[in-house]
């Protein structure tokens, strides 16, 4: 066995794509060497392989790979033995069979198959060397790895990659294998680092090495490590700043880290005057246009400083020079930023909620200024018989929602929108009802982000993305597939969060019918956010898909209702008695669906003769009270509890009693019996979608 290794070095490729491209490379090479039966028996990928990957480069190591394919015996099926023999002769058919897998007549034998006797051969398949499979496979996953948007830079090529191919490397124990990708074939040779090495190709020796070897050459290959670094940089660098902390920023972390490859951290400063403008604006600035961590003191409050991750090792000669720089750069920002905030203040948002007209929302939806109105309209409406909500401020909130969509630090910081809106009314007088429901109105921005924080704002929320939905739904421009250029699925899934998580007594049922045009783009839009409920319990929430499915077939209107179910069930299905109900409950469904038993809205049980029948019916209605005064306090648990105690009149009704009894009348009763229980607690889920286990 030998150790493999590929990379290809490429040009810089933008950090969001590197982490998926990573892992599928990884998993790609390892799939292909296990399906070619090139890894040893009980190879596990975890301790096996490894996977490397850097702005210039990808790479995966596998420590044991087989030099060669073991041998194959595989047989062959010919043509029927009737047809290749003839009273004991061979007929052509059975020479041609034999010449096409390169054996005699003799070696050919019968062997008996569901369609007759047929003739076969047992031939041994040559295995191939590893070096020949990874030659012509390994070009074919490398060019099937999935890139957001690839380039194309060989003329009169159609290969296509994220980025243009520089250099390979792959290598098979201390041999190279020659693959073939984008116009280059791999080697030994890697590079290290742009700046910090000597900027002169190097020969990776063996696959073991290749960490060791980019290491002295500036490149942390492996991504944990550079993430580990940039952390100790950053707490180490904070220090020096006393009573200072970096705010914790993972996904900036996470940016960084697939930003560069020999990671250092600059201090820098910033005039304590900038810290009159907005948190949010400054916040921005740093974050999301110069890649910098904000720094505050031990109130909470932004303090005059920023962390810089750098792709290059700092030095007394060279840090004073950075860091004059990256300060002078930051504060060319916070002057434009100040400059618009101070300018876009000499117009109220009042004033500018006219120039929305001049907004285009959607073509065939109009403009700003009529969703805005649309939204009013909807939020007033969803608002009406709800308890604790200022329908005055909600209303002054949707009218002036989208006005910040006019102001220049929008145009400049777009993912502030909302943000500034909401800044702009509480320096301009709103309340704070008002002001903190403009500032909240998209959120939750994603299912780990906070949801507004009153009612007024939740409404305000729910009413705009209802509206686009229902609009964009109505032009027949739902999602398909994996396509959502609107992004509805992201604003149905903050509605259902939304409704979950805030508390609103508010249905999705009163959300769709409101916001519908009508009736059929209603029933659309209902398919719609099902998916979005079922997709909020089982990967928001993580519960499992048989809780999921039980809870969705009582009812999902309800989203804060279908989540205080599927909790309830998540804990009770462990159970043992809740186990055998639930399986008893999925016997009656069969029952009742093979009979087509329907039960009438007014049906009643007129009483049976035997004696577990009468039992069961008895403990069925004592239990089915105790579930319906359970439920109506949303005591899910206690409800459960009273179903699971069904188990022993059920398990005795079973082997006592034959359902579909021959006499009409007596199936009939049982079948109505059956239908009851059914229906009388299925209001909390589908027990019988729930699978039981057999151990």
């Amino acid at each position: 066995m030998a150790e493999f290794l590929f990379e290809i070095g490429l040009e810089e490729v933008p950090a969001r794509m590197i982490p998926g491209a990573e892992a599928e490379l990884l998993r790609r090479v390892v799939a292909l060497l296990g399906r070619e039966r090139l890894l040893p028996e009980g190879f596990e990928e975890l301790s096996g392989a490894r996977s490397f990957s850097t702005p210039r480069r990808l790479a995966v190591y596998v420590s044991d790979v087989l030099a060669a394919q073991t041998d194959v015996t595989e047989e062959v099926t010919g043509p029927a033995a009737k047809i290749a023999f003839k009273d004991g002769v061979p007929t052509p058919a059975a020479e041609a069979f034999a010449k096409k897998n390169g054996v005699s007549i003799g070696d050919l034998k019968r062997i008996d198959t569901p369609k007759g006797e047929y003739i076969a051969v047992s031939t041994v398949k040559k295995g191939r060397t590893a070096a020949e499979v990874i030659l012509e496979e390994l070009p074919k996953e490398i060019g099937s790895i999935y890139w957001a948007k690839n380039m194309r830079w060989i003329p009169g090529a159609t290969q296509t990659f994220v980025r243009p191919v520089q250099w390979m490397v792959c290598l098979l124990g201390e041999s190279v294998l020659p693959v073939e990708f984008a116009g280059k074939t791999a080697g030994r040779v890697s590079f290290g680092h742009r700046v910090l090495s000597s900027g002169e190709a190097f020969e990776v020796q063996v696959p073991a090495s290749y960490a060791a070897q980019l290491e002295g050459e500036y490149v942390l290959a492996e991504v944990e490590a550079r993430r580990h670094k940039i952390r100790k940089a950053l707490d180490r660098v904070c220090r020096t700043v006393a009573g200072a902390r970096w705010r914790e920023d993972e996904a900036l972390v996470d940016k960084m880290t697939h930003l560069v490859e020999w990671p250092d951290v600059l201090l820098g400063t910033f005039e304590p005057e900038y810290l009159e403008l907005p948190e949010e604006v400054l916040v921005t600035v740093m974050r999301d246009h110069q890649n910098y961590f904000a720094l505050e003191g031990a109130d909470g409050k932004l303090a005059p400083y920023f962390l810089a991750v750098l792709n290059i090792s700092l030095t007394e000669t060279n840090q004073p020079i950075i860091k004059q720089g990256n300060e002078r750069v930051l504060r060319a920002r916070f002057n434009d930023a100040r400059f618009f905030w101070e300018f876009d203040q000499r117009t109220p948002l009042t004033e500018r909620v006219k120039r929305l007209e001049n907004v285009t929302f959607q073509k065939d939806l109009g403009s700003y200024a009529a969703k805005s109105e649309r939204v009013r309209v909807l939020a007033r409406s969803l608002a009406d018989g709800l308890e604790g909500v200022d329908v005055a401020a909600l209303e002054e909130a949707a009218v002036l929602a989208k006005a910040d969509l006019t102001a220049e630090l929008v145009k400049e910081f777009t993912e502030l929108q909302g943000v500034i809106g909401g800044l702009y009314a509480k320096a301009q007088g709103a309340s704070k009802l008002v002001y903190e429901s403009i500032y909240d109105q998209y959120k939750p921005a994603g299912m780990d982000d906070s949801v507004p924080r009153s009612y007024e704002g939740a409404l305000l929320g729910i009413a705009d993305r209802a509206d686009t939905i229902a609009g964009m739904f109505g032009l027949g421009m739902e999602p398909t597939g994996s396509k959502d250029p609107f992004a509805l699925r992201r604003a149905a899934n903050a509605i259902v969060k939304i409704l979950a998580e805030t508390g609103l007594p508010l249905t999705l049922e009163q959300v769709i019918t409101g916001a519908a045009k009508d009736a059929a783009t209603a029933e659309r839009i209902r398919g719609f956010f099902r998916e979005r409920v079922e997709f909020y319990l089982r990967e928001a929430k993580g519960f499992s898909y048989d809780v999921v499915a039980a809870v969705m077939a009582a009812g999902w209107s309800d989203v804060r209702d279908a989540v205080a179910r599927a909790e309830a069930v998540s804990v009770a299905r462990g159970g043992e008695d809740f186990t055998a109900v639930s399986a008893a409950f999925k016997r009656m469904k069969n029952i009742l669906a093979q009979a087509q038993f329907e039960l009438a809205a007014d049906a009643v049980y007129a009483g049976g003769d035997l004696a577990v029948e009468e039992r069961l019916f008895g403990k069925y209605t004592a239990v089915s009270a105790q579930v319906k005064t359970a439920a109506a306090e949303r005591q899910y648990a206690d409800a459960l509890a009273a179903i699971a105690t069904l188990r022993s009149e059920v398990d005795a009704f079973f082997e006592g009693v034959m359902v579909n009894d021959p006499d009409a009348a007596v199936r009939e009763r049982r079948l109505t019996l059956l239908a009851l229980i059914v229906a009388g607690v299925s209001g909390i889920a589908d027990f019988s979608e729930i699978v039981v286990s057999n151990s």
